[in-house]
């Protein structure tokens, strides 16, 4: 009886290898349940970014194929999966699909993914998916067809507002604030802009792009998402000049260097703020 005491009380003390096992794939369950709906939104920007440019409903009809018209079978409309066992190509036609379908539903499974791993699972987590997801339509949209759908942005602002008001790190003041800012600073540059070239240089999607930005993200955002896109852009503007050998006054987006900052500004900006602050102290 003396001998049972010690094994009885070791075999309760310490955890057991399954209760570790069980955590650890309850934990790669969850992330995967949030990759999985990640992917499959990412489905549906496809949608939206392929029709919102030509006035189509993005819900009826179904999908179907650029090329040959042909509707798409749900088991042909997989995320990323479908992809892979068509080899890229349409079942029907054998035309190419484009890579970036299954592109945008990856990026769009990262950032759920991500939001959730720096988040939680919480309102903060959802406020800012459906951000970026709209900026994710944006970018692609502009890179497209030079233009930001004005159906996105305008209503996008008071819906950034209401959001934001859920949102600790935004007061109501910084919505107000960022949205005037936003939108204030975009619309002087392009003005003085036509005052000094008689030429449109920043589009009105910038500006209202901007606008809504700074009324989910605050004033601190705009400076952020400004400063962050005029960086890249520049490096990018510099880029494609010298492969493509073109002159100074190629037309390069500037709608999907706004939309990086404002991502850069979600997961780093505090930070970096903090960091470039002491560094000029």
């Amino acid at each position: 009886m003396v001998d049972d005491l010690p094994r009885f009380g070791c075999k309760n003390l310490h955890p057991s290898k399954h209760g570790k096992v069980s955590g650890l794939m309850q934990t790669i369950l969850i992330h995967s349940i949030i990759f999985i709906f990640g992917i499959c939104i990412g489905s549906f920007l496809n949608v939206c970014i392929f029709r919102l440019p030509k006035s189509k409903s993005i819900v009826f009809p179904g999908s179907a194929c650029p090329e040959c018209g042909s509707p798409i079978h749900f088991y042909d409309n997989i995320p990323i999966l479908s992809y892979v066992w068509l080899k890229g190509r349409c079942r029907h036609c054998n035309c190419p699909i484009s890579f970036r379908y299954p592109m945008v539903e990856l990026i769009s499974g990262c950032f759920a993914l991500c939001l959730f791993l720096t988040f939680g699972l919480s309102l903060e987590s959802l406020i800012y998916y459906l951000f970026i997801t709209s900026l994710l339509v944006i970018t692609f949209i502009d890179i497209d067809h030079q233009i930001i759908p004005d159906c996105i942005t305008l209503p996008g602002i008071p819906i950034a507002f209401a959001a934001s008001l859920a949102l600790p790190s935004v007061h109501v003041t910084d919505s107000i604030i960022g949205f005037l800012a936003g939108g204030g600073i975009l619309f002087l540059i392009a003005w003085l802009y036509y005052l000094i070239t008689r030429k449109e240089g920043l589009g009105g999607g910038d500006i209202k792009l901007l606008a809504m930005i700074g009324t989910l993200l605050g004033w601190k955002g705009v400076a952020f998402s400004l400063f962050t896109a005029s960086i890249i852009g520049t490096v990018s503007g510099l880029i494609i000049i010298l492969k493509t050998k073109k002159n100074m006054k190629i037309a390069i987006p500037f709608g999907p260097f706004l939309s990086i900052g404002a991502i850069l500004y979600i997961f780093f900006g505090p930070q970096l703020i903090n960091w470039y602050m002491n560094l000029l102290r």
